[in-house]
């Protein structure tokens, strides 16, 4: 198979993450996730970090054109030679055709994978979520239950529900994204010969959701 650029794309709560390391594991290529690099540039004092430092520290939003160069700089790494599975970028259309550059520069295809769940859904299973304030263990009342209702397995602590997992603020996200990166489906599915979409359902376990999203991207 030819070295491909995977980008993932859906939702928050579609379970991007959980597949995109499935996804690396089976193709044996590097999972980039951009806050990831932008948080190693930081921590590694890189020119790129130092500037992205002093854009956090006045309170700004990270520019397109750095995270270009952030990416641009991470995609030019040897690892990702042999292919890349990018989650959380491009987010924007600008972004995007940027990529196509890089991408085109970098011999590697474009693949997308689309992953849709349904939005009632999405707003189930992330309100089931509940956190330890003490170590972080993450459960889900409907798929990974704590042995005892409200306790934490390991510290014994009363779970707690993060303020990102209440309704109100899940359905802001989920329209935030209609707004902001859902015109990125609609541009690369005119665009990308191999776009590939996967549906998870509110019984699909994220194992169950990572084979077939291993299939389709397989698929010529």
């Amino acid at each position: 198979m030819k070295p491909i650029a995977l980008i993932l794309l859906g939702p928050p709560g579609s379970g991007k993450g959980t597949v995109a390391k499935s996804l690396s594991a089976h193709f044996a290529i590097p999972h980039v996730s951009t806050g990831d690099i932008l948080r190693e540039n930081v921590k590694a004092g890189t020119e790129l970090g130092k500037e992205v430092k002093a854009v956090m520290d006045a309170g700004k939003l990270v520019s397109d054109q750095l995270v270009n160069r952030v990416v641009e700089d991470r995609l030019a790494r040897p690892d990702c030679a042999k292919g890349v599975i990018l989650d959380g970028y491009p987010r924007t259309i600008e972004q995007a055709k940027v990529l196509d550059g890089v991408l085109a520069k970098a011999a590697l295809e474009t693949v997308i994978l689309y992953i849709t769940v349904d939005y009632e859904v999405i707003v189930r299973r992330l309100g089931a979520r509940r956190s330890c304030p003490v170590c972080g263990a993450v459960y889900n009342l409907i798929s990974k239950a704590p042995k005892k209702a409200g306790v934490c397995d390991v510290e014994g602590a009363e779970l707690i529900t993060r303020n990102d997992d209440k309704e109100d603020v899940i359905r802001k996200r989920l329209v935030a994204y209609d707004e902001q990166t859902q015109p990125l489906v609609d541009f690369y599915r005119a665009r990308v010969k191999r776009f590939r979409e996967v549906v998870g359902g509110e019984t699909t376990t994220p194992e169950e959701n990572a084979a077939s999203a291993i299939r389709a991207v397989e698929q010529e």
